[in-house]
């Protein structure tokens, strides 16, 4: 059987981009699941700012490079173990003389986002001060702080320092960059720059960590979002996510449904009735109204969506198509002889009613998939996702309610719209090319 249907599959053009699609998300599931395991995922998506911190906001992608005539700026992150450097000079009396230098090339034709300075030091809970300089390509230094105090985990937001961006006459970031802040449009100066700190310590204190992050313009194949959690994390496990919520709500109630018709069809009567009545009712409940109150009444859990999907999906309207197959189905002749030769109720069903009608269940079933995959979507963009799980519907949300649109950030909500799409598109290519195999009336005009 499965070997006919593919041998028919190949000959559609729409089924084998339809496989192709689908075989690529299957692919990155699996990826994902291995190189990614969901608790490392969770932490990930979950984590607070020190995870995140090297990460800059609202990035575009990186292959966002690709269109544009500019290089533009990548993040840098300079640390004393990788390119930083730090002297101590006796002075007398118990002190050192502390130089901390964190150079780096900058060669990018545009300014980055922000300029940051992190660091950790042993200074027994208290403070330790430091004066900040800035050296330029051309060799000038210039002063950002005559008298900081650092504390034991501290951190100096350059780009943030109110003074600095009056002295400069534009924002940090770029002024400390540009080749004449005055000049408008402002120019990055190319070449080797160095964040100094200097000053003096006592012998039993010391810098153990100093860090200067350059943010840039573009990170990571899906860029970041507003708490600079890059976006790939969330596209990566909204797949197998995805699939995971459309073919178990495909299977709990398509499944259902096609048992639960034949089970009354067959025995007729009052539980024919009642499965028709039941289907009416099912047929006028708001779907989507149903989930919403369950998700701010009672719980937002991914699982309890799923099981509120499927139970009121059962009786839905495919009940009554499925009936009329199998009422007439339930007249052939060799339901007749099954029941001469004195086989059972349940026999008959499950051994010659069901496996009768199962090929029209296939096509239905794989289409059907993506509307449960695009119902989850829904529900997170209306805020009624699992807050524990990175999906595209929590992506869009996000995006939404950060205002992406308005800030010209549109791979943020493009790209999990793009992933929503294809996915849609790759089942229903394959379920109408199985509807066209596998339906009679459809075959016979083909």
């Amino acid at each position: 059987m499965m070997r006919r249907i593919w041998k028919e599959l190949r000959r559609y053009p729409s089924a084998i981009i339809g496989l192709f699609i689908l075989a690529v998300f299957i692919i990155v599931t699996l990826y994902t699941v291995i190189a990614l395991p969901y608790s490392e995922a969770e932490r990930l998506w979950r984590a607070g700012p020190g995870v995140w911190e090297d990460s800059p906001r609202r990035a575009e992608p990186v292959w966002f490079d690709l269109f544009t005539r500019d290089k533009l700026p990548r993040t840098i992150v300079i640390t004393l173990e990788d390119g930083g450097s730090m002297r101590l000079e006796p002075i007398g009396d118990g002190m050192n003389r502390v130089v901390i230098v964190l150079p780096f090339e900058y060669y990018y034709d545009g300014f980055p986002k922000e300029l940051s300075l992190y660091t950790r030091g042993e200074f027994d809970g208290g403070r330790q001060n430091m004066a900040v300089y800035w050296r330029s390509p051309d060799g000038e230094l210039m002063t950002l702080a005559d008298n900081m105090r650092f504390s034991e985990s501290d951190s100096y937001r350059i780009s943030q320092d109110t003074p600095l961006r009056l002295q400069l006459g534009a924002p940090p970031h770029e002024g400390l960059l540009a080749k004449d802040p005055t000049v408008r449009p402002r120019v990055p100066e190319h070449g080797t720059y160095e964040l100094i700190l200097q000053g003096e310590l006592p012998e039993d204190r010391a810098f153990t960590q100093a860090k200067l992050v350059v943010y840039g313009q573009v990170h990571g194949l899906a860029g970041t979002d507003h708490m600079r959690r890059d976006l790939t994390v969330a596209l990566l496990w909204g797949t197998p996510i995805a699939l995971l919520f459309g073919v178990l709500a495909a299977v709990g109630a398509n499944v259902s449904t096609f048992v639960l018709a034949a089970i009354g069809t067959w025995f007729g009567g009052k539980l024919d009735a009642l499965f028709h009545r039941l289907t009416e009712v099912t047929m006028v409940l708001p779907l989507l109204a149903i989930l919403i109150m369950v998700g701010h009444f009672y719980s937002r859990s991914l699982w309890v969506m799923l099981g509120g999907v499927i139970i009121l999906n059962i009786f839905s309207a495919s009940m009554k198509v499925y009936r009329a197959m199998f009422l007439q189905a339930k007249e052939s002749a060799y339901i007749e002889a099954a029941q001469a030769y004195g086989a059972g109720n349940f026999r008959i069903i499950f051994k010659y009613l069901l496996p009768r009608l199962m090929p029209i269940l296939l096509p239905q079933f794989v289409t059907v998939i993506p509307t449960f995959v695009f119902l989850e979507a829904t529900l997170a963009v209306l805020g009624l996702g699992d807050p524990n799980i990175p999906t595209w519907g929590k992506i869009i949300f996000d995006a939404r309610v950060n205002d992406a649109l308005y800030m010209g950030d549109y791979y943020w909500m493009v790209l999990p719209a793009v992933l929503l799409m294809l996915i849609g598109f790759g089942f229903a290519l394959v379920g109408y090319s199985l509807d066209r195999i596998l339906n009679p009336r459809l075959r016979t005009m083909s």
